[in-house]
């Protein structure tokens, strides 16, 4: 069992990428209902000025690392987090361990993104089944994705929507989804689809926050230049404070 470390309010599983994929398979064997998130500093940002989302982090039964920045967070706060794990990496893991195993619902993008992206998972795992449904759904649309999902009886449901609406969409349905993971996974379809590049992977590897923003810095800049440094700071005073 991993223990969790508290960055500016949020706790995070301080796990590996093979661990964090044992512990949802921990999930799946054992029929146990569970609900998976993860923290980077543009949720970590949308979480202090949105209380109910800081409420959906802490109530995750899995909530982990993803990004760099949290991680140094984690450091100046005077904690440890062993890696960033992102969803472009861990889904290729979760495909191979689901193929031939386990169903698997893909819930997010834009019209097309998820079932391209879902394709892409099947090119290299013939044997995986996994259905595709488009994100943002209205009322009406998210009854009929209950629906589906009621028939077919996935073990994972992935959740793609952004944040906070991801969280949000699963707190208010999660008890309506007989799946023993729910697991928000954010913009992961647009980069398996291959609508988002991720950048240069010399840098991506190291850097992805300056990978991403040199691939896309129209959206991303805000999140890089004005969101980041503002936890970044957060954790300095918090530090600061307890000295």
């Amino acid at each position: 069992m991993t223990h969790r470390v508290d960055v500016l309010g949020v706790r995070v599983d301080a796990l590996t990428r093979s661990e964090l994929l044992d512990r949802v398979e921990a999930f799946v064997v054992g029929g146990r209902t569970a609900t998976v998130a993860y923290l980077n500093l543009h949720v970590l940002d949308l979480a202090n000025r949105h209380p109910d989302l800081a409420d959906c982090l802490q109530q995750a039964d899995l909530c982990y690392c993803d990004g760099e920045g949290v991680r140094l967070a984690a450091r100046i706060l005077g904690a440890y987090l062993p890696e960033r794990i992102t969803g472009a990496d861990w889904i290729w893991d979760l495909a191979a361990r689901a193929e031939g195993r386990w169903r698997l619902a893909w819930i997010g993008g834009e019209p097309g993104v998820s079932e391209q992206a879902a394709a892409r998972l099947r090119l290299r795992h013939p044997g995986l089944e996994i259905s595709a449904f488009e994100g943002n759904p209205t009322e009406v649309e998210t009854g009929r994705i209950l629906a589906s999902l009621d028939a077919l009886r996935p073990q994972v449901v992935l959740v793609g929507m952004g944040t906070p609406l991801q969280e949000r969409w699963v707190r208010d349905h999660r008890s309506r989804i007989r799946a023993p993971v729910v697991w928000c996974v954010g913009g992961t379809a647009d980069v398996v689809s291959g609508r988002v590049q991720r950048g240069p992977a010399l840098l991506y590897r190291h850097q992805e926050w300056a990978a991403r923003l040199l691939a896309d810095p129209r959206r991303l800049w805000r999140r890089t230049l004005v969101e980041a440094p503002r936890v970044l700071l957060r954790a300095v005073a918090a530090r600061v404070a307890t000295l």
